[in-house]
């Protein structure tokens, strides 16, 4: 029988050496995990020896603690404890109704007056001055298209039916991973994979979901794709039972993020503190104030310190060593032909994925189609022996249909997907993803193809880039020979 807990009992345990913290009804001995909480010490110091219930509702999954920890971490209950589950997506009568939302640039519009401060700039933000983040969707603009006349394309259906790593999809677009959803929604990723289900397109969840990959999945159309993607821990068990849980759920592949070895530098979210118009978002967020680093309350940058900077090539083995048959290995965040063909020459890796965080992570780092464009012109044999995705910048359909037509297999898309889950939730994204395939569909017509099949690079025009797309596989410069020389 559980024993009752007192405040004055509670309060006595807030420090390192003996840490509580009640959730829900529950009081949890928290000492042993505090120094792997991938939120970091300091929140829950923060926190410790009070009831936490209401940050930790803002961000997680009640289910999300119970399951993560060991039974013995519950030690108690406390009458005292307060359980409610905060409201922090304000309600605008204003907002426009979803059907008269008509292109994906209609979303953020709509979705701001919903959102608080931190979750806006959490979405929004981007490394330091945001150059890649805008170079990833301006770049597109200088891609033209070279549509063919004179072609019947009557046909009812344009078929966008296809495989993304050997899962049957309806569409070649999938949904990056993407963080952190209940701040932005209360079902958060919840919602996101109901969508995907009842339009049988694929989902990329992440390790940092608000949610349990079981609490996620349950009762999905079985058909309907998920993928993992993976932040590997400093503590390599922990990635290894978050490899279990995703395998037991049915997860058809796993995407080793490798574009992010620390957070990135995100001066928007970093700016916006905690409290915010009077508002205590996430306990996270509040952990850059405890440690007083000075580096600002940025989401991503808080949550990030559990990440292992010391991951490299010579640990993929042990990756894929964890991996049933059937269930692919990915690395998510390749941005040079000269590691695509790394990545191929491994031998373990079944697919990459073209990123740079959406711009997230490091600024001025090449726009992701310049590097589908850099494989194509250096290395095309990858396109043979491994599936290459891509994501960053897609904003339309002509941008899908552009990635597709230069060899992508598929096309994700993030942002656009969390401003159409804050504004709207699972209807949102819905309409918005359904918005984005009938652009693909028109754009395919008006070039005079009507099936997936039919893309080839000669409908795209690259040529206004072309110059900026290097010619040759590895780390030569074209011209510059310098070497640093040590001092004696």
């Amino acid at each position: 029988m559980s024993r009752k807990i007192s405040p004055a009992e509670l309060s006595q345990h807030d420090s390192p050496s003996s840490l509580w913290l009640a959730i829900n009804g529950l009081v949890y001995n928290l000492t042993a995990f505090a120094p792997s909480h991938p939120g970091g010490l300091q929140i829950l110091l923060q926190h410790a020896g009070q009831d936490a219930s209401v940050p930790y509702n803002k961000v997680h999954s009640p289910s999300l603690i119970r399951t993560s920890l060991s039974p013995t971490a519950q030690i108690g209950s406390s009458d005292s404890i307060q359980t409610p589950v905060p409201q922090i997506f304000s309600s605008v009568p204003t907002k426009p109704p979803l059907s008269t939302l008509i292109s994906p640039h209609d979303f953020p519009l709509a979705a701001i007056p919903s959102l608080t401060p931190k979750a806006t700039a959490f979405i929004s933000s981007a490394a330091t001055d945001c150059l890649t983040h805008r170079a990833n969707s301006s770049l597109y603009s200088h891609l033209t298209l070279r549509p063919r006349i004179l072609i019947n394309v009557s046909t009812p259906t344009t078929r966008l039916v296809t495989t993304i790593l050997n899962c049957p999809v309806s569409s070649p677009i999938f949904i990056s991973p993407t963080s952190l959803g209940k701040i932005i929604h209360p079902s958060g990723e919840k919602a996101i994979a109901l969508a995907c289900s009842n339009l049988d397109m694929a989902q990329t969840i992440s390790t940092s979901a608000s949610f349990t990959l079981s609490e996620i999945l349950s009762g999905q159309n079985t058909s309907h794709p998920a993928f993992l993607q993976l932040y590997v821990d400093k503590n390599r068990v922990n990635s290894e039972r978050v490899i279990e849980e995703a395998v037991r759920n049915g997860v058809r592949a796993v995407m080793v993020t490798v574009d992010a070895p620390v957070p990135g530098k995100r001066e928007a979210d970093e700016r916006i503190p905690t409290a915010a118009g009077g508002e205590t978002l996430a306990p996270m967020a509040g952990t850059a104030a405890a440690v007083g680093d000075g580096k600002g309350a940025a989401l991503g940058r808080v949550m990030g310190g559990y990440i292992d900077d010391s991951f490299s090539w010579e640990d993929l083995g042990w990756v894929k060593g964890l991996l049933p048959e059937g269930v692919k290995l990915v690395l998510k965040g390749v941005q040079t032909a000269a590691d695509a063909v790394r990545a191929m020459e491994t031998g373990l890796v079944d697919g990459i994925v073209i990123s740079n965080h959406g711009g997230r992570s490091l600024d001025t780092a090449t726009g992701t189609i310049l590097v589908l464009l850099e494989l194509q012109r250096c290395c095309p044999g990858v396109f043979d022996r491994m599936e290459v995705l891509i994501d960053g910048g897609v904003r339309r359909g002509t941008d899908v249909f552009k990635a597709l037509c230069l060899g992508a297999r598929g096309v994700g898309v993030g942002r656009g997907v969390l401003w159409a889950l804050g504004g709207y939730g699972r209807e949102g994204v819905e309409r918005y993803l359904e918005i984005l395939n009938d652009e693909l569909v028109t754009t395919m017509k008006m070039c005079g193809v009507t099936s997936l099949e039919e893309l080839h690079p000669g409908l795209v025009n690259t040529r206004a880039v072309d110059h900026l797309v290097p010619e040759r596989v590895g780390e030569e410069h074209p011209y510059a020979k310098w070497r640093r020389k040590s001092k004696l």
